[in-house]
């Protein structure tokens, strides 16, 4: 590695792959990284969003409403929530992780688990208008709580896992 490389990248350990950002296989790997943090970062929100189902201020037939948004729910008629949710998960898979990657640099703290808690907050804005099926009074107020809560999750496991999987060993990959 070049001595300007390693002034960039901080002192690595001998124990951690070297970034491989400029390889097919080290973008599918960051991608693959990006994706499984997607996965736990979405599952961490599902129970949250589930929280807030079980206290009547989350209603999961949104994701339906998402679906029909855009155009999609004729995949599976049956069951359009269904359909809603899958492409909630994938963009929480694909789409958020790359933009968490893209501008992690920008955002408040110094590891991504942090970083991502800001990022969730910034993702929440637009998902509590989107998702709003008109609370009122102590309802709003609990479901503006238990979304937030819930993107704070997405955004922390998110971080976390990007924390974690950066700094793998050798052996891993």
């Amino acid at each position: 590695m070049a001595e300007n490389d390693a002034q960039y990248l901080g002192e690595m350990s001998e124990d951690v792959a070297d970034p491989d950002f400029d390889h097919l296989t080290g973008v599918i790997t960051d991608g693959f990284v990006g994706a499984v943090g997607g996965l736990v970062g979405t599952a961490a929100m599902t129970m949250g969003l589930l929280v807030g189902a079980s206290l009547n201020v989350f209603d999961v037939s949104e994701f339906a409403s998402f679906a029909t948004l855009l155009g999609l729910d004729a995949l599976y008629p049956a069951n359009p929530t269904a359909v809603g949710y899958v492409i909630f998960v994938l963009g929480g898979m694909v789409v958020w992780p790359l933009l968490l990657a893209s501008l992690g640099s920008y955002l408040p703290g110094e590891k991504f688990a942090l970083k991502g808690v800001s990022f969730g907050f910034v993702l929440w804005t637009g998902f509590a208008p989107a998702f709003y099926p008109g609370y009122a009074g102590l309802a709003l107020v609990l479901y503006l709580v238990v979304t937030l809560l819930a993107h704070f999750a997405y955004g922390f496991t998110l971080g976390a896992v990007f924390d974690y999987l950066s700094t793998r060993p050798k052996t891993l990959v």
